[in-house]
Formats: structure tokens, C-alpha cells, sequence
């Protein structure tokens, strides 16, 4: 039985070696994360950008990102980034998509995946502001370092296509919120600009908004209803596979 043992013990460590020798074999790439915060401000979509600290893009802004250290998991790093650069936790990231076009980079190959967030601006206050962090308009960043204006671009279409799927809009709101609320912050993402009768039917059809019998106070417009979502109606109704479809 010792020896069985022995032998087992004895293949492993081949297996092990083996393995080894192979990713040895591999070409060293670097691997990176970057972190797309957006964050919704009244009636704006909005991203954290920070100036690059590249002379050979100084000036322009550049995403949260960093390096994967050798022994740190993909979604480890990307929260581990966000809180180093600006001190904010329990942030929910989503993995969204990797990059790793040979020419991404100015110093040589380095691939990146790249996180996504949405988050209400005013819950999360910056701690750290180093390099010009800040919160800046979506639609007015035009140009960016690398090629952190194709990963911008592509998580918008991904967080255009996912609130359109999954109630993201109500975690942007407060709990009691009107219908002109709730348009505002579709508009603000979908960068559009929508019939507010159409809008207003087609959330009355899905059945999910609660009307609280409550009214808007001190607005400066004319007062609307205020609604609340029905969370637990949507995870049961998703278990059947009907979702928001928007």
C-alpha cells in the first residue's frame, strides 16, 4: 500500500512538472484590469477618468487601472484597483469584456479585462482625487490614452444593453421615485430622448411599479406620483424568464 501510495505521489509531481515546463514554455504577457465607474448625476451619465501619467499622453485621460499581481484572482485586482485609486468599497464590478490588440499599449503587448460599474454619484464620495480624478460627462470625452476610448465605448453599449434587460435604473433612484425620475435616468444612459407617454406605457405593462398613493413635494415643477419597484415580483417573474424588456 506504501509503495502504491509512493507511486501515486511520484506521478503527480511529474504531472506537475510537466505543467510547469509548459507555461514556461509561454511568452510573458502582462495582464491588467481596468476599471469603467459610471455613475448617474441628476440627468447625466457620468465615468471616472483620470489624467494619464504617460508623458506620451499627458494631458489626456485614462480609466482606473493597474497591473495583475501573480498570486491575485481577475475580480480581486479590479477591486483592489478601484479601492487604491479611490478609496471606495463594496462596489459592485462586472467583468465586461478583455482587450489584447498587440498594439494597445506604447511599451509592448499588454492585455487588459476590463470591469463595469453603475453607481448613484452622490453615495459615493472620493476619498482619493490623486492624478485629476473625477467624474466626467460620457458624452464629452472624445479622446482618451491608449485605447481606453474603445473600452469606454464598448461598456456603454454593455450598460445600454443591460438596463434594458435588468432593473440597474432603480438602484440609481430613491426608493419612492416618480415616473419623470425613471425617464431621466433611461434618457441619461440610452442618450436619448424619449416620448414620455410611450415610456410611462411601457413600464404600466411590465408590472412591476408599485403606485404608493404619495405625491412630490417641494419640486419646482408640477408634482407626480411617486412609485416604488416590486423586487421580489422581478425575481419571480424572472424565474420564468420574464425580465425587463425594455
Amino acid at each position: 500500500m506504501l509503495e502504491y501510495h509512493k507511486s501515486i505521489a511520484t506521478s503527480n509531481d511529474s504531472h506537475t512538472k510537466e505543467a510547469v515546463s509548459l507555461v514556461e514554455s509561454y511568452p510573458r504577457v502582462p495582464l491588467t484590469v481596468d476599471c469603467v465607474i459610471f455613475g448617474f448625476d441628476e440627468k447625466a451619465l457620468k465615468v471616472l477618468v483620470i489624467k494619464s501619467d504617460l508623458a506620451q499622453y499627458t494631458g489626456k485621460y485614462s480609466l482606473l487601472g493597474a497591473h495583475v499581481k501573480s498570486n491575485e484572482d481577475l475580480a480581486n485586482a479590479a477591486h483592489r484597483v478601484l479601492l487604491e485609486r479611490t478609496g471606495m468599497k463594496d462596489v459592485y464590478l462586472e467583468q465586461v469584456h478583455s482587450f489584447g490588440r498587440p498594439d494597445r499599449h506604447p511599451g509592448g503587448r499588454v492585455v487588459t479585462t476590463v470591469y463595469a460599474s453603475l453607481l448613484n454619484v452622490k453615495h459615493h464620495a472620493l476619498s482619493i482625487t490623486d492624478h485629476e480624478l473625477n467624474w466626467h460627462h460620457v458624452d464629452q470625452i472624445t479622446e482618451m490614452a491608449f485605447d481606453h476610448k474603445e473600452i469606454l465605448d464598448t461598456c456603454v453599449r454593455w450598460l445600454q444593453k443591460r438596463i434594458q434587460e435588468h432593473p440597474l435604473a432603480f438602484n440609481l433612484l430613491p426608493k419612492k421615485f416618480s415616473l419623470r425620475q425613471l425617464q431621466n435616468v433611461y434618457e441619461a444612459i440610452l442618450n436619448s430622448k424619449m416620448d414620455r407617454r410611450n415610456f410611462r406605457k411601457k413600464f404600466a405593462a411590465m408590472g412591476y411599479l408599485i403606485d404608493t398613493n404619495e405625491m412630490e413635494v417641494h419640486v419646482t415643477h408640477r408634482p407626480g406620483k411617486l412609485y416604488t419597484f416590486d423586487f421580489e415580483g422581478y425575481e419571480q417573474r424572472k424565474k420564468n424568464g420574464i425580465g425587463i424588456d425594455f
